[in-house]
């Protein structure tokens, strides 16, 4: 990414796209997006690549789902890795459910669903695979399930699957980066 300033305009260039800002309201949101994009983000013990994140604030960042249940399936996380939701501080529980409304608004009418399911599994016997809190955030649709509740049952599914596959010394393999970014890339354009 590169970065120059040019009196009172700022331009910013990433890949093959430039921004350019000259009203200075707009500076802080902005850089805001560009921290983003060179801010290292943690899920548990793994590594997640600044392109997989599509909104982020100072306590929680948003990320596409690695094994996705349902189109727009999404991760709400909180930046300090904490196991169990009762150990967030009360700044960070409430950053994060305003962020998984903001996310689920956005995510529902991006993916013109009716609903969401927002779905927390709290603990290794609540089916949590990554010890790391965060919430599922799925758009839903009439009829993408025949009984409603399978959605957690498919919700389950996937995260046995992962924890099947996953080895915590080799990078994860499921869904191919390029398709995470490049949904994570439609994504932030809602925030902007």
């Amino acid at each position: 990414m590169v970065k120059v300033l040019l009196q009172s305009t700022i331009a910013f260039a990433s890949s093959s796209r430039w921004w350019y800002i000259s009203h200075p309201s707009k500076r802080c949101r902005f850089i805001s997006t560009i921290k983003m994009s060179t801010e290292a983000y943690k899920f548990g013990p793994y590594k997640i690549d600044a392109k997989e994140v599509f909104y982020s604030t100072n306590l929680s960042f948003a990320m596409v789902n690695l094994r996705p249940v349902v189109p727009g399936h999404v991760l709400i996380v909180p930046k300090r890795e904490v196991k169990r939701l009762v150990d967030l501080t009360a700044d960070e529980t409430s950053d994060l459910w305003l962020m998984a409304q903001k996310v689920g608004k956005q995510l529902e009418s991006y993916h013109k669903a009716s609903s969401l399911t927002f779905t927390i599994q709290d603990g290794p016997e609540a089916g949590q695979t990554v010890p790391h809190v965060h919430i599922h955030i799925l758009p839903r649709k009439s009829g993408d399930f025949e009984r409603n509740d399978e959605i957690y049952d498919a919700i389950d599914g996937k995260e046995k699957e992962l924890q099947q596959k996953l080895d915590l010394d080799k990078e994860r393999k499921d869904r191919g980066f390029e398709e995470m970014a490049q949904e994570a890339d439609k994504f932030r354009s809602l925030f902007v």
